[in-house]
């Protein structure tokens, strides 16, 4: 087994008196695809902080290999001192790094380069900071929720930059997808402690519901234990009394470790409130369109939306998911064609800003509207911090500013509102973001369970899949124009379906080309207007021979290094990981060449 390139070993961390982090660890070595994993609040950032060299614990053993880069992806990256965010990205690469990696990552970001730092949105801060870490290709990544605000092809670009990457990973997120195509470890982070299993997220599940129900027999045979020692104490001989008492203090030990022990933390329980149903017809769209100036967003689009529909909407940003969610829910005007609601809809919205929650007000205010301390659920009235228990409040947060909570925090309890309120109608901008793994399985549960109709807007594929009954896209991902398709089943099947009417296309294509190979159209027919590349088929067409030959000359030095005859016998380890490391490249190399192939062959029949 190779030495470890970082190890972060017994890290205690206390905030307020309450453990963080009591006795974890982490450790990783080179060709590591580590996901973090574990509770909002459980410490997983502040784990990944100490890795980086960004905070202190308060007692542990830290080891960073002298020789190893880290870059670690800031949550809130600080651009003082930058006049473009090309500059900031540079400023994070080594002496011998490529300066055209900043340009390639920056293209494929959604940026120019030439950004002013201190104009960027949120989203657009987070996707500088992602180029500047991911440009000087270092030994180790850290990326502390990399997908937030990507749209979904820049997240499958990511995907497939981080799989062909050298660096070795340790990623915190949401998105469960993105987890499992990456990451080939998984380090469970679970009241302050933490797990490793050699395997990726796939498995994760699985595994730690058997770790919970191992955990929980052995709280059961130990309590049968104390009630077999306390039967003793009771009546057994009061000879021997030195033995006896040794053996009361191990039955006083059993009692402490008994009730010292911390159980994982409970999962949320909760149920949309039921509602008056609606009509059968609850959104009728007839040719709707909408533009702003030149900008089309919405072409002429239809749909009926029945009772009982779970609708998403995606689409890369900035392609009009939200406006036509406003559209639909009759909160913006069209420009032409109708809107049509149904009849006793009670609508409840999650919004992706979590804008109408105000900082400043008390948990239980919120909750409650400022009625006193109880509310109605279902028809029946509920103690505000007995409801909040249900989603992981504590009854002492009951009057913490909202401004305290966390990002996953705030969107627990925006959804506890949501679903005290009757509701038929949900609509969910972004339900994800933030939320960890058991409060994401809480609500698909509840979408996919709800009795009403699911309108909502999402990057997260996985969670697509599994509550879904149609998805919503634009027809032309790559220069989206306005045009939407509805396509049934969710994102996976989506997918699907394009590839499948690809194919199609194409054969009827090439079919079309033989039949009139021999024919000259008439003067008289206009010929079809010729399509163009996009601007990324564009920078890919020229930039991927300069990667081809860069992982060419990658694959070379493997090869020359892996030719010496002793390495193996003297170093097994480099060998290995050397020859994982050329499967790696010539894979890659596989995938540029028939991508370049490709490319170069649709411009050929462009250009005719």
């Amino acid at each position: 087994m190779a030495p470890p390139i970082l190890k972060l070993d017994d890290i205690f961390l206390t905030f307020g008196g309450t453990p963080l982090l009591a006795g974890a660890g982490l450790q990783v070595e080179f060709g590591d695809r580590i996901c973090l994993v574990g509770r909002n609040g459980s410490g997983k950032s502040t784990l990944m902080k100490i890795a980086a060299g960004l905070a202190e614990p308060q007692s542990g053993e830290i080891f960073r290999h002298p020789s190893v880069t880290i870059r670690y992806l800031h949550q809130a990256p600080d651009f003082e001192g930058f006049d473009t965010v090309q500059a900031y990205a540079e400023a994070g690469l080594g002496p011998g790094d490529d300066p055209y990696r900043v340009v390639y990552l920056l293209q494929h970001l959604g940026l120019t380069g030439e950004e002013e730092p201190q104009r960027l949105s949120g989203g657009e801060a987070r996707r500088a900071a992602l180029a500047r870490v991911l440009a000087p290709e270092p030994d180790i990544l850290l990326l502390d929720e990399p997908t937030n605000h990507l749209d979904l092809p820049t997240i499958e670009w990511l995907e497939d930059e981080l799989v062909r990457s050298r660096s070795a990973l340790v990623l915190i997120s949401h998105d469960r997808r993105f987890l499992e195509n990456v990451s080939t470890a998984t380090v469970w982070l679970d009241r302050g402690q933490s797990r490793r299993l050699d395997r990726g997220f796939a498995h994760f599940e699985a595994w730690r519901d058997e770790v919970l129900e191992a955990e929980e027999l052995e709280q059961h045979k130990l309590g049968k234990a104390i009630e077999r020692e306390e039967h003793w104490l009771r009546y057994g001989v009061t000879a021997r009394r030195k033995r006896n008492m040794r053996r009361l203090g191990e039955l006083h030990d059993m009692r402490a470790r008994h009730r010292g022990h911390k159980g994982p933390q409970g999962t949320v329980q909760a149920t949309a409130a039921d509602a008056k149903e609606s009509g059968k017809l609850v959104i009728e769209a007839e040719k709707i369109t909408k533009a702003y100036g030149d900008r089309v967003i919405v072409a002429p689009f239809s749909i009926r939306v029945h009772r009982g529909d779970r609708i998403g909407l995606v689409g890369p940003n900035g392609a009009g998911k939200t406006t036509l969610l406003k559209l639909l829910t009759g909160q913006i005007a069209p420009d032409s064609g109708s809107i049509r609601l149904g009849t006793n809809l009670e609508i409840a919205t999650l919004d992706q800003k979590r804008e109408e929650l105000n900082l400043d007000e008390t948990l239980a205010h919120y909750l409650t509207d400022g009625r006193g301390e109880t509310l109605l659920v279902n028809g029946e009235q509920r103690h505000v911090t007995g409801y909040m228990k249900e989603f992981l409040f504590q009854p002492e947060q009951a009057r913490t500013p909202i401004r305290d909570l966390s990002g996953g925090e705030r969107a627990r309890l925006m959804l506890a509102r949501i679903l005290a309120r009757p509701t038929n109608l949900l609509i969910l901008d972004e339900p994800t973001n933030d939320l960890d793994i058991e409060t994401l399985d809480l609500l698909q549960e509840i979408v996919a369970g709800f009795a009403g109709t699911v309108i909502l807007v999402s990057h997260d594929r996985d969670f697509l899949d599994r509550t879904v009954t149609s998805t919503i896209a634009p027809a032309n991902p790559e220069t989206p124009d306005g045009r939407w398709i509805e396509y049934a089943g969710g994102y996976s099947d989506m997918m699907a379906q394009r590839r499948g009417a690809l194919a199609d296309k194409r054969r009827s294509e090439k079919g079309g080309k033989a039949k009139s190979s021999d024919a000259s159209p008439s003067p008289s027919e206009p010929q079809k207007a010729k399509g163009k590349l996009s601007y990324k088929q564009k920078f890919a067409l020229e930039n991927l021979p300069k990667e081809i030959a860069g992982t060419e000359a990658k694959i070379a030095r493997c090869e020359e290094r892996m030719a010496d005859p002793e390495l193996f016998s003297r170093d097994p380890n480099s060998f290995a990981k050397l020859a994982a490391e050329l499967d790696t490249l010539k894979t890659a190399l596989i995938r540029m060449e028939e991508e370049w192939l490709e490319l170069e062959m649709l411009r050929e029949e462009i250009e005719g």
